[in-house]
């Protein structure tokens, strides 16, 4: 485990983020989707787990986010869930879940709760949305928040370019960020804007900034776990630093496999019964 993080065996939950953020310790987040994944990196030593709808293109090979279920995104928090002690988890609630009917967001933040046991939502927008958050809130549901680009929308928006460098758009995100805050999300995640207006938008409110591809100025990162290590190679955006290469590596050794297998070098003596 990592000897940078402060009390690093006890538990992350909303209320250390906030913790974390006052006392200026950066916050780590990786996205997980399976039992074994999950058991690694929280073991390492993460702070938070996202179990992302980003599932759909890394696990389900979906060109977007939008095509994964409710049900699908509990089962991989579920996996989840069993390989983590320490981190705190948070699942996505998918496209078409909370975006038309708070009812219906509630029942769905519900589910993900009681069938998964992880231990916050997260959900796309701002003041659109803010019916469903609330009602969300008010079952005692932890929200995190997601400002900037938000994948979910990509038909609206057409592109993945940055978003927020126009003054408008920028204005809107800083009110968005500020009703999060006020009606009660414990933490917002910010993807794909500028830096220094991310890094206000976190110097402004109490609750902790986390960023993807959102400058250094905020209160920790987040990254797609099969982009940092390099198993996912068709990915390359500026933000994204790989620290590992996976892909190849994994590469090799099934090709070593498949030689020794086709040589019957494998299994040798020592390896049968």
């Amino acid at each position: 485990m990592s000897t940078n993080t402060v009390d690093d065996k006890r538990k992350v939950t909303t209320s250390r983020l906030i913790e974390m953020k006052q006392r200026g310790e950066k916050i780590a987040m990786l996205t997980a989707y399976d039992y074994s994944m999950a058991k690694l990196i929280d073991e390492a030593g993460i702070d938070v787990i996202l179990v992302g709808d980003s599932a759909s293109n890394v696990m389900a090979g979906n060109i977007t986010t939008l095509p994964i279920t409710l049900d699908q995104m509990i089962y991989h928090a579920k996996s989840v869930i069993k390989g983590t002690k320490r981190a705190l988890v948070v699942c996505d609630m998918p496209f078409g879940t909370y975006q038309g009917n708070s009812k219906e967001a509630l029942a769905s933040a519900i589910r993900i709760m009681k069938e998964s046991h992880a231990e916050a939502v997260k959900m796309e927008g701002g003041s659109e949305i803010r019916e469903s958050i609330e009602r969300i809130l008010c079952a005692g549901i932890p929200v995190m928040g997601h400002l900037g680009l938000t994948p979910q929308s990509i038909n609206k928006f057409g592109t993945y370019a940055v978003r927020a460098k126009e003054e408008r758009e920028a204005e809107k995100l800083l009110a968005d960020a500020h009703l999060l805050e006020e009606i009660g999300c414990f933490a917002l995640v910010l993807e794909k804007i500028p830096a220094k207006l991310a890094e206000r938008v976190a110097s402004e409110l109490t609750i902790p900034v986390i960023g993807i591809g959102a400058g250094g100025g905020v209160d920790g990162q987040v990254l797609v776990m099969h982009d940092m290590l390099g198993i996912n190679q068709g990915f390359s955006p500026k933000f994204l630093r790989r620290y590992a290469d996976l892909s190849t590596i994994i590469n090799q050794a099934v090709g070593r496999y498949i030689d020794d297998v086709k040589t019957s070098d494998f299994p040798n003596a020592s390896e049968q019964y």
